[in-house]
This record gives structure tokens, C-alpha cells and sequence, in this order.
């Protein structure tokens, strides 16, 4: 029954302003407290050493957190913990502001779609932007709303936290930079491995939406992606859209050559796209809802 209240929460309210402007928002405190870590330990020498040093504590004192919070009486520390930390809504929301940025002008577009992607965006055309907005819908509907959902139910707030913290550790320090290639290692492994179901779980959902295709050609497309767990969702929903998804893109100057998942699929986009995108990641969501309820009369 958490999760579904948690679910039902995170759907309608979202993530306030009123509220998270007044007070940090529990994934800023978990931001700053991996910033805080990268500055005072990623130096010198043997960083791949204090880097899993660092995340680990980061992990334990999230678990350790969880089972105190789990442990105030009653259901609704961990429902309105829960809806704070599953970002269905605040998805959404994202990515319509790409829809809606593009439908006004091709600058409105881009500076919207740079709030959720890290790749250049300056010289991106219309149907790049809207392809960019849609692979960060479908990779963020896997990380930040069905792997939230997937730990709450296996393991409750302890399960949830540690989760999030391990996230939030990757994509700020996960990356194979030379500053961080080492530093992030232990981060950037765990959430892939946190990750491994929630994401083959959203490719099912998002299948589940149509079932046209057949799933192991999801797996197939899936694998052509250098991320081993980002390429599930993304798979899935170009299949879903018949639309091509992933190839190349710019990060810091440098086009990289990236493969087409569903390279059959239509290739130039138009913020339409989105609309059926959001429309997906709902129906997606409802599934999960309907499962969440199923699971909890049982």
C-alpha cells in the first residue's frame, strides 16, 4: 500500500515549488553530500581506492537512515518519502516543456531540452532536440520512476535511499572522465547493477503498451547501446513509436558515432513525437499502478 500511496502522491503534486522552495529536496541534500565527497576525496593518488571508500559510507549512512525513518510508526513517513523520491510527475513535466519549447521556436526547444540532457544542444535541430527529450524520457522513466518503485517494494525506505544515493552518485561522478573515471568507478558499478532488472522491467512496461514487437528484438537493438541498462527502455520505445533513437551526438565539441537503436524506425521528428511519448510513459505507469494495487490486495 506505500508504493500506491507513494505513486498516487508523486502524481498529483509532483514536486511543489512552495515546498522545495523553502526546504532542500531530499535528492539536492544527497547532490550536495556527493559534491561534498568528490571535492574533499578525489585527489591525489589511489582514487578508485577512496572513491569506493567514500561511496560506501555514502550508502551505508543512507541505509542507516532509511531503517531509522522506517522505523517511525505508521505508513506515511515512508509514502511521503516515497512520492518524494519516485519523479514520475517531474518527468512529465520535463519533457513536455521540450514539446512545448518546440512548438514556440527551435531556441525555446533546445534551451528546454538542455535542462535534462548533459550533450550539446546549441546546434541541435528540431528533430535532435526532439529525439534527445525522448531518449531522457524513456532512460528516466527506468531511473527515476520504476527503479524508485521497483526498491520501495523490495526492500522499503532502506532499500529506496540507498538506491537514490547511488543514482544521484552516478550522474554526477559515474562518467568516464579522466577527473572521475576512477573517483566514480564503485558508484558507476553499483547503479548499473542496481539498475540491471528496473530497466529490463521498463522495456516490458513500455512493450506492454502495444506489443507489437516482438521482445527479442528489443533485447537485440537493446545491446547496441553503450549504457548496459539505458538501451532497454530506449529500445523499447522506438519500437513502440517506430522511431530511431540514440545515434550520434555531440558531448563537449566531440560528435560521437553512436549506433541507431531501431535504425529502420522514422528519423526526423517532430515534437508530436513527444505528445506520444508522454502518452506511453502514462499508460506505462498505469500498468504499474494496476500491478502495485494487485500486489498489495494479495
Amino acid at each position: 500500500m506505500i508504493v500506491v500511496l507513494a505513486m498516487f502522491l508523486d502524481a498529483i503534486f509532483g514536486e511543489p515549488k512552495w515546498l522545495w522552495s523553502r526546504i532542500p529536496h531530499p535528492a539536492v541534500v544527497m547532490g550536495r553530500a556527493v559534491g561534498y565527497i568528490d571535492t574533499t576525496y578525489n585527489t591525489g593518488r589511489d582514487r578508485k581506492t577512496k572513491g569506493t571508500l567514500a561511496f560506501a559510507s555514502l550508502a551505508i549512512a543512507a541505509l542507516i537512515l532509511g531503517f531509522i525513518i522506517q522505523a517511525i510508526p505508521g505508513i506515511w513517513a515512508d509514502v511521503f518519502l516515497g512520492a518524494m523520491l519516485i519523479a514520475q510527475r517531474s518527468l512529465i513535466d520535463h519533457i513536455r516543456a521540450v514539446d512545448h519549447g518546440l512548438r514556440m521556436s527551435l531556441t525555446q526547444g533546445r534551451r528546454a531540452v538542455a535542462m535534462i540532457v548533459s550533450r550539446d544542444t546549441r546546434h541541435m535541430d528540431a528533430s535532435s532536440v526532439t529525439r534527445s527529450a525522448i531518449e531522457s524520457g524513456s532512460e528516466n522513466f527506468s531511473d527515476g520512476v520504476i527503479a524508485p518503485i521497483f526498491w520501495l517494494a523490495i526492500g522499503g525506505i532502506p532499500a529506496l535511499l540507498v538506491y537514490k544515493i547511488t543514482n544521484t552518485a552516478d550522474s554526477m561522478i559515474g562518467y568516464k572522465t579522466p577527473r572521475h573515471q576512477d573517483f566514480g568507478w564503485a558508484a558507476a558499478r553499483f547503479d548499473d547493477l542496481l539498475n540491471w532488472v528496473p530497466a529490463r522491467l521498463t522495456a516490458l512496461l513500455i512493450w506492454l503498451t502495444d506489443r507489437r514487437t516482438p521482445l527479442t528484438k528489443i533485447a537485440t537493438d537493446a545491446a547496441l547501446h553503450k549504457s548496459p541498462n539505458a538501451g532497454w527502455p530506449e529500445s523499447a520505445m522506438a519500437y513502440k513509436q517506430d522511431i530511431a533513437l540514440a545515434g550520434p551526438r555531440s558531448y563537449d565539441g566531440v560528435m560521437t558515432q553512436f549506433p541507431y537503436v531501431n535504425s529502420a524506425g522514422k528519423q526526423q521528428l517532430a515534437p508530436h513525437d513527444i505528445a506520444s511519448t508522454i502518452a506511453t510513459l502514462w499508460t506505462a505507469w498505469w500498468i504499474t499502478l494496476a500491478a502495485a494495487v494487485i500486489v498489495a490486495l494479495i
